[in-house]
C-alpha cells in the first residue's frame, strides 16, 4: 500500500502539479522559454523593456527586475521569427533600350536584423521591402540593352542589391540574396511574332539540312554511278579479248571445238523452245502427213445451190 501510494503521489507531481507550477511562473512572469531563431520582445507602457533573441530558458527577473511580474498582464511580449525568408515578385515591368516591354522576375531572401524598428518604424515592413524591391528593379534596370537583359542576370542581380540594401535596413529588415530568374516579353502580339519568325527560321534551317543531304546523296549517288560505267566500260573492252584469247585455245584441238559448238548449238536450241519433230529416214508419205497436220489448208464455205469444185 505504501508502495502504491508513493507511485500515486509522484504521478501526480509529475503531470499534474509540475505542469501546472510551470505554467503559473511562466504567467507571472518568472521565466521564459526561447525557441531556436525566435526573439521575444517585451513591451510595458509603450516601452521596450527587453529583447532576448539567445535560444534557451531565461529568468525575467535579473532582465526586468519587478516588472517581470506585471508585463505578461499590463504589457506585451512579441514574438518574432528571425529565420531567413523567401519571396519571388513576378513580372516586374521594364522597358528594354529599345522599347520592348518586359517582365522581370525577382526572387529575394531576407530576415529581421533589428526586432525594434520592425515593430515599431514600419506599420507593413514586408510590403514596404517588396515594394522597394520593385522599384528598384524598374528604376536600375529600364532602358537597358534587351540582349544585355536577356544574357547579364548575375549582374542586374547585383545593382539591384545594391540599391535595395542601405534602404532596406531602416525598416528592420535585411536583405539577402537577390536574383533575376525570369526575363519574358509582356506583350502577346510580340511574342506571336516572335515565335512565328522563330519557326519561321527554323523551317528554313531544315530546309537546307535537307537540301544539303540532299545534295550529297547526289553527289555520292553521281560518283558511284560513274564509277561503275567507267568499270563496266572497261569490262566491256576487254571481253572480246578474252572471248578470242579462250575460243583461240580451244579451237587448237579440233574433237574439242566441234563439241563445245555442238553444245552451244543444243543449248540454243533448247532455250529457244521450238517444238520438234524427229523423223526417221525414209519416211516417205509421213513427212507430207505431218505437215498437213501442223499446218491445215482452209477450205471454202459452200453455200446452197453452189457445186464444189475441186
Amino acid at each position: 500500500m505504501n508502495t502504491l501510494l508513493a507511485f500515486s503521489i509522484t504521478f501526480l507531481a509529475s503531470f499534474l502539479v509540475v505542469p501546472i507550477a510551470l505554467g503559473l511562473a511562466r504567467l507571472i512572469g518568472v521565466y521564459t522559454i526561447v525557441n531556436e531563431r525566435r526573439c521575444h520582445v517585451y513591451v510595458l507602457f509603450g516601452k521596450v523593456l527587453t529583447i532576448i533573441d539567445e535560444p534557451g530558458l531565461h529568468f525575467l527577473w535579473p532582465l526586468m527586475q519587478w516588472q517581470s511580474f506585471i508585463v505578461n498582464w499590463m504589457g506585451k511580449c512579441y514574438v518574432l521569427d528571425m529565420r531567413l525568408d523567401q519571396v519571388y515578385l513576378r513580372s516586374a515591368p521594364v522597358n528594354s533600350e529599345e522599347g520592348a516591354p518586359m517582365g522581370i522576375g525577382i526572387w529575394y531572401e531576407m530576415f529581421i536584423s533589428d526586432p525594434v524598428a520592425f515593430l515599431f518604424k514600419n506599420m507593413d515592413p514586408r510590403g514596404s521591402l517588396a515594394a522597394n524591391v520593385g522599384n528598384s528593379t524598374v528604376r536600375c534596370l529600364s532602358n537597358l540593352p534587351l540582349a544585355n537583359m536577356m544574357i547579364n542576370r548575375h549582374g542586374m542581380s547585383s545593382t539591384v542589391r545594391d540599391e535595395v540594401s542601405p534602404k532596406s535596413h531602416e525598416w528592420g529588415y535585411r536583405l539577402g540574396s537577390v536574383y533575376i530568374r525570369k526575363v519574358h516579353f509582356r506583350d502577346r502580339e510580340m511574342i506571336r511574332q516572335i515565335e512565328s519568325k522563330v519557326v519561321n527560321r527554323l523551317r528554313q534551317v531544315t530546309s537546307a539540312i535537307k537540301q544539303d543531304g540532299a545534295n550529297q546523296v547526289s553527289i555520292i549517288t553521281s560518283t558511284a554511278d560513274r564509277k561503275a560505267a567507267v568499270e563496266f566500260a572497261k569490262a566491256a573492252a576487254i571481253r572480246p579479248e578474252l572471248v578470242g584469247h579462250a575460243l583461240h585455245n580451244i579451237c587448237r584441238d579440233p574433237e574439242t571445238s566441234d563439241a563445245m559448238f555442238t553444245i552451244l548449238e543444243t543449248q540454243k536450241l533448247l532455250d529457244c523452245k521450238t517444238k520438234l519433230t524427229l523423223i526417221p529416214r525414209r519416211s516417205g508419205l509421213l513427212t507430207d502427213l505431218l505437215a498437213a497436220r501442223d499446218n491445215p489448208v482452209p477450205v471454202p464455205a459452200v453455200t446452197e445451190g453452189q457445186f464444189f469444185q475441186p
